[in-house]
């Protein structure tokens, strides 16, 4: 199997698996559309708005799994492969991009799919758990000290790479394409939070806890 072969499959594979709109389906089973209801956004934090954390920390946790899963299934596929390192590394780190992607732009939803976090937290966990850890840690602190789950959700995006480029500076080896892999994930996701990075600078974005939203309007998540 050729390198461009493996690396197409895994991206694939995320793809599929990220594609799947965990937040849309657990709406239907409620008779709704969650895209009609609070933020109109189909991530889990929306979900656990309007629907209630008994629906919305499940569909978390399933969008979680939907980018840890191809990693951990395409590092193992790789290793009964006759390929190189590196190429089994890009493999892995494919399947997290095509999982994001595929949870940010479903193409059974017209492409508009979740922010990325919860599936981004699952390929994190699976790629590179100390960056995920740290990315963990600034979040609870920047949630718990502020209660806005966008903001802490941007700040814990922007430690990835920051995180990653400690670890490699300590270990004195640099990995490139992981490098531009917590780059790459903490501007999808700042980018998919602009309207919220309006809100709280306009100091109208609203604080967890806060009203339940009943319309695409209201508050927004991460």
């Amino acid at each position: 199997m050729t390198t461009a072969t493996v690396l197409t499959l895994a991206a694939a594979a995320g793809f599929v698996s990220g594609s799947l709109p965990f937040g849309y389906l657990a709406g239907k089973l409620r008779g709704i559309d969650i895209r009609e209801h609070g933020s109109g956004n189909i991530g889990a934090t929306n979900v656990i708005r309007v629907l209630g954390k008994g629906i919305g920390i499940p569909v978390f946790i399933l969008d979680l799994l939907k980018g840890l899963l191809p990693c951990l299934l395409v590092r193992q596929w790789t290793a009964g492969l006759d390929v190189s390192p590196i190429t089994a590394s890009l493999a892995v780190i494919l399947a997290g991009l095509g999982g994001i992607f595929g949870h940010v732009f479903t193409p059974w939803l017209k492409f508009r799919g979740g922010k990325g976090v919860a599936t981004a937290a699952g390929v994190l966990l699976g790629i590179t758990p100390i960056a995920m850890a740290a990315a963990l840690l600034i979040w609870l602190a920047f949630f718990f000290g502020t209660r806005y789950v966008s903001l802490a959700s941007i700040a814990a995006a922007i430690t990835v790479p920051l995180a990653l480029a400690v670890q490699m500076q300590r270990n004195h080896h640099w990995d490139g394409p992981l490098l531009g892999f917590g780059i790459l994930i903490g501007i999808l996701v700042v980018l998919r939070h602009r309207a919220n990075i309006s809100r709280l600078i306009a100091g109208k974005e609203p604080k967890s806890g806060g009203r339940k939203p009943t319309t695409p309007d209201g508050p927004p998540e991460a």
